[in-house]
Formats: C-alpha cells, sequence, structure tokens
C-alpha cells in the first residue's frame, strides 16, 4: 500500500515534469527541428535520472549521430540481479498542426487526459520510469542500468548498432521496454509479439515522355495505370494481402482484439468494413499485411491530358514472426515485377527491413510483472501482439540470449501515438509506475 500511496502523492511532479518535457520539440529530424531540441531533451532526461542515483549517468553519440542517455544505480551488490530500463526522447513530428486541438508542444489537459507530441510515446514512459524510481527511494533491491535513446522515430538504427558493440554495459538480467501500451486504458498488458517490416519504392517506366492523351491514348502504355494495376494485386476483395509466396492464414493464440473495440480505437465509421478473412487479432499480429504510404505521379490540380511515363510507389509490408525480412523483401520484389503489366520496366528499391520479434516469456520476469500488474491494476495481465516493430527488441535477444525482454508502457489505443492529438491518461503513468516499482522489489526476491 505504501508504493501505491507513494505513486500517487507524485502526480503532481509528474505533470510538472512532463509538461517540461513536451515543450522540447525533440524530433530527430534537422530538416524540420533544430537538432539543439534533441540536445536539449537528452540533457533532461540526464539530470533527471543522475538526480535519481544514477551518478554515471552521460551521453553516448550512436552511428546515426544521435546520443543515448546511459547510466548504472549498483543496487545491493553483485549477486543481486539487474534491470535494463529502456525509453526514447525523440517524437515524431506534429504532422498538421491545424489538425491539434491543442497546441502540440504544450501539455494540456482535456478532460482528464494529458495531449502532447510524445505525451504518450515515450516521455509518458520516461516519467514512468522517473515515479517508480522515486517512490522506492533508497529502497532499491535490484541493480540499475539506463538507455534512453534519440532516434528511435528516425529509425535509422543508432541504438541498434551501438549495443552489440558495447554489449557490458548494458547487460542485464530483464529489459524492460517501456515504448508499448496496454489492451485500453486500466486494462494491463505486455506484447509479446512484433511484427517486421519491409519498405520499398516501386517505379514503373513505361514510355520516355508525355504524350498527348488525345494523340497518342489507347495504344500507348500508361506508366501510372500500369502502377495502379500492380498494386491492385497486393491485395484481395477481401482485403488480405496476396503477396506471392508469404502465407496469409496464420491464426493469433493469445488474447483476441473485438472488432468493435478495435473499430471503435481506430475510428472506422460505420458502414466501412474491416478488412481480411480473419479476425481482427489475425489481420493485426498474424499475417502480412500491406500498405501503400505513397504514390508520386501528377497531382490533380495542374495535371494535363498527357499519358504518364513514369509513377512510383512507396509500400510499407508488415510480416509477423516466422517471416524473415530477407524471404519477404524478395516475395514482394518478385511479386511486382511478376504482375507488370504490358512490358513495363519495374525497379524496385528496398528502403529499410527490420525483423520480427517474439518474446520468450516462460521466465521468472513475467511471472513477477504478472503478479505486479494484477496487485497494481487490481486485474489479470494479457498478452499481446502489437502489429509495429520495434528492432532494437531483436538486438537485446541476440545479445543477451538469457536477459528476458518485456515490452510495456502507457502508450493504449485513445494515445493516438504518431497522429495528430496524441494525449496520455495520467492514469496509466500511475498505475505503471505503481507496477514498474513492484516489479523491482519482487523481482529481487524472486531471483535472489
Amino acid at each position: 500500500m505504501e508504493l501505491r500511496e507513494s505513486v500517487a502523492g507524485l502526480m503532481g511532479r509528474v505533470h510538472g515534469e512532463l509538461s517540461e518535457l513536451v515543450a522540447i520539440r525533440s524530433v530527430a529530424d534537422p530538416r524540420q527541428f533544430p537538432p539543439e531540441e534533441c540536445a536539449k531533451a537528452a540533457k533532461w532526461v540526464l539530470d533527471a535520472f543522475a538526480a535519481e542515483g544514477f551518478a554515471d549517468a552521460h551521453l553516448e553519440e550512436t552511428a546515426d549521430g544521435s546520443h543515448a542517455v546511459v547510466g548504472s544505480r549498483p543496487g545491493p551488490g553483485p549477486d543481486a540481479p539487474t534491470v535494463l530500463l529502456y525509453a526514447h526522447y525523440d517524437v515524431q513530428p506534429p504532422l498538421d498542426d491545424d489538425a491539434w486541438r491543442t497546441p502540440p508542444f504544450e501539455l494540456t489537459e482535456v478532460d482528464g487526459r494529458w495531449y502532447g507530441r510524445g505525451a504518450a510515446d515515450c516521455k509518458g514512459n520516461i516519467l514512468m520510469h522517473l515515479t517508480a524510481l522515486r517512490a522506492l527511494g533508497n529502497d532499491l533491491p535490484v541493480n540499475l542500468k539506463l538507455v534512453v535513446e534519440g532516434s528511435e522515430e528516425q529509425g535509422t538504427g543508432g541504438l541498434e548498432d551501438f549495443v552489440p558493440k558495447n554489449a557490458d554495459l548494458l547487460r542485464a538480467d530483464a529489459i524492460l521496454v517501456c515504448d508499448t501500451g496496454n489492451a485500453a486504458v486500466g486494462r494491463p498488458a505486455v506484447t509479446v509479439s512484433l511484427r517486421g517490416l519491409v519498405n520499398v519504392v516501386v517505379t514503373v517506366y513505361a514510355i520516355p515522355s508525355e504524350l498527348h492523351s488525345g494523340m497518342f491514348g489507347g495504344p500507348a502504355p500508361d506508366g501510372l495505370a500500369a502502377l495502379v494495376a500492380m498494386l491492385a494485386t497486393l491485395r484481395d476483395a477481401r482485403g488480405d494481402t496476396t503477396i506471392r509466396g508469404l502465407d496469409n492464414t496464420q491464426v493469433w493464440p493469445g488474447e483476441p482484439y473485438a472488432a468493435e473495440t478495435f473499430r471503435t480505437d481506430a475510428g472506422v465509421p460505420d458502414g466501412v468494413e474491416l478488412l481480411g478473412s480473419g479476425t481482427v487479432s489475425d489481420m493485426l499480429w498474424a499475417r502480412p499485411a500491406i500498405t501503400i504510404l505513397g504514390i508520386d505521379s501528377p497531382p490533380v490540380l495542374g495535371s494535363t491530358a498527357a499519358i504518364v511515363p513514369r509513377a512510383k510507389a512507396r509500400l510499407n509490408l508488415r510480416i509477423p514472426p516466422g517471416t524473415g525480412p530477407e524471404q519477404a523483401a524478395k516475395a514482394l520484389e518478385d511479386h511486382l515485377r511478376a504482375v507488370a503489366p504490358w512490358g513495363v520496366r519495374v525497379t524496385v528499391e528496398e528502403e529499410a527491413t527490420g525483423s520480427p520479434f517474439r518474446a520468450a516469456t516462460d521466465g521468472p520476469a513475467y511471472r513477477v510483472m504478472a503478479a505486479a500488474m494484477k496487485e497494481a491494476y487490481g486485474r489479470e495481465m494479457v498478452r499481446l501482439g502489437q502489429g509495429g516493430s520495434i528492432p532494437l527488441c531483436n538486438v537485446f535477444a541476440d545479445t543477451y540470449p538469457d536477459a528476458e525482454v518485456i515490452m510495456m508502457g502507457v502508450e493504449e489505443p485513445l494515445a493516438l501515438i504518431h497522429a495528430p492529438n496524441e494525449s496520455v491518461d495520467p492514469g496509466e503513468i500511475e498505475r505503471l509506475a505503481h507496477t514498474e516499482a513492484l516489479f523491482l522489489r519482487q523481482f529481487a526476491a524472486v531471483r535472489s
């Protein structure tokens, strides 16, 4: 009970500090925001954790030029277990400022939620870590390590490169990757499965240059029409992804995601169908899913009566555990080339890949986390998949094969991470801080 009360008493401080952190426009893309903003966020995180006993906290430059906050806080001794705490201080750009109901870089309370870019993803998780540590005070029964990175949203792989090269610096028995979230507000969950990804750009070349659609339209091949025809083969009438060589029939074995809940979470209007032949859980967490991210072609405004000679599309393919990114990238490229009509020339440029991840969940850390969540929330923990990708989890698992990787966090569906009007439910920060404090205390007992 004393931990619950301690956390509750810290929530006023959480609001003030999260306001400070959200106000820092730490988008790790110098084309959009000054790099000094990320440097300011890194300094804020470093100072905050140094004040909580991470006396050696410092900045480590990674291969992509970003800086990670790294540190350690010794516990009772070398025989005590070690827990690594992870989060990231960089955020997504705000996108359309006009779509925000509140200023994106000003923490604003509306109907009990706190709005602002990064409020949930992932600055809310940083405050969750700090609050758990403050609630424990000097009663720290484990050794702690810390890494808070600065380029996770850009996907440039700075920390993924850093970890195996500095394995001893972050080695731990349990790793809390706090960059996911619960099934819903008040419904505790850990994420045990992540989809991988393949991003490609496909370009179609039909004719050397534009031709008058009246003089040549009909027999002359149209580059944009060829691309549209190709893209149409990537899904069938039910919405299943239909890339040759990729299994689209797998079934999710864990906690279900009710269709009506998903419809509400995703804002799908009544009368618009959900896609796919499987359940929502199957489609999100167990099967491949293709998304057309963008198309380069003449815009409507300013277009002329001319046949388009070439067109380009950027595609994002999410892949479930059991499918490797190399296999998926080859299948996608082979499919696009095979369905190209009229002998048009096709190039496929691979932009990025990431492996899927499935956590091993049969160890003591998962048992302790389940107990901690039940005590903090008053209900059983569930195990979810996530359609997104966190390549760092694979790096952690490969570098520390004996460590348990637990994915959790404050980013439930209503948080609208990566979208305008991102927000966090402060109750989630409070309950998860309580959960983490309980976990750190109880993990020491089960590992001793």
